[in-house]
């Protein structure tokens, strides 16, 4: 069998908070909490949770943009939690990342030409105004367009060039930090697509982080979901959006809206807070006893 591109082993990030006496932290927030998942080669993998569980936190672990407490992060068999900035410089080339907001992520200061050229110069790969035109034209933007400046560009039009400038190094691992939640819904398909297409031309494994359930449905081949710092179900996607295990993920797919205006008005929602998991009142649940419910008769 191949094996994974990617390998994340008992990932963990906390935060300390609130000085207490003598400068102790009063609060620790446990934003990912032995995190272990596997991206394959050309794989699409959705992360899925809601905002504050960890995922995000997961994706910047991956790339190295922060580093973790504990864990591994093993890419195409090197760890690269044991290795320097400067030895892990080589794999930047074949890892990147799409940030979430495409009006944070681009620099005002510069021409959208010399943002997308800048990764190519910076590894010493060949560039100049013919690589970058082709770069623009993948992700489907007019070259004309390259002396601009960012706040000329719609929102779709900045994560299409985030976008350009993430491939530009042709990475095998890209890692998708809710790349179209900042979009109109109209343009939020056209952004999937490109992914895909990308995927398919350049044989790209995808960390597909997202809240969007209908998009990573569509897009990823295999989910994982989050909460409060841990991945609490993981699987194919078909396997666990039609029979979902734990109860936060029935709770989490419970919410998707119903085309059919009869089949909305019928259904019942699984509810969430604070204080666990609340099902309809004729449902027989069974204590796990590690804190969560499952419905009687179904395993934990």
């Amino acid at each position: 069998m191949t094996a994974p591109l990617l390998r994340v082993k008992g990932l963990r990030r906390h935060y300390a908070s609130g000085g207490g006496l003598f400068g102790r932290a009063r609060y620790v927030t446990r934003a990912v909490d032995d995190v272990s998942f596997a991206v394959m080669p050309g794989e699409t993998l959705g992360l899925v949770g809601e905002s504050g569980s960890g995922k995000s936190t997961t994706g910047r672990l991956v790339m190295g943009l922060e580093e973790p407490d504990a864990g591994r992060v093993v890419f195409d068999g090197t760890d690269l939690t044991s290795l320097s900035a400067s030895r892990r410089k080589p794999f930047r080339q074949r890892m990147q990342i799409v940030f979430q907001d495409p009006y944070a992520a681009l620099n005002p200061r510069m021409r959208v030409g010399d943002f997308v050229e800048e990764p190519l110069l910076v590894h010493g790969v060949e560039a100049g105004p013919d690589r970058v035109a082709a770069l623009f034209r993948t992700v489907g933007l007019d070259p004309a367009f390259m002396q601009r400046y960012p706040h000329e560009f719609s929102g779709g039009q900045r994560q299409r060039i985030g976008i350009a400038r993430a491939i530009a190094l042709r990475p095998q691992f890209l890692v998708a930090d809710e790349p179209i939640t900042a979009l109109d819904v109209s343009i939020q398909a056209q952004i999937v697509n490109l992914f895909q297409d990308l995927q398919e031309s350049m044989g790209l494994a995808l960390l597909f982080i997202a809240h969007d359930l209908s998009m990573v449905r569509y897009l990823c081949s295999r989910v994982a979901v989050m909460l409060r710092g841990r991945i609490v179900e993981m699987g194919p996607t078909e396997a666990v959006f039609g029979d979902a295990r734990h109860p936060y993920t029935k709770a989490l797919l419970s919410a998707v809206p119903i085309p059919d205006p009869a089949q909305e008005r019928g259904r019942r929602r699984l509810a969430f807070d604070a204080g666990g998991y609340v099902f309809p009142p004729d449902a027989a649940l069974r204590d796990t006893g590690d804190g969560h419910y499952v419905l009687m008769g179904e395993a934990a």
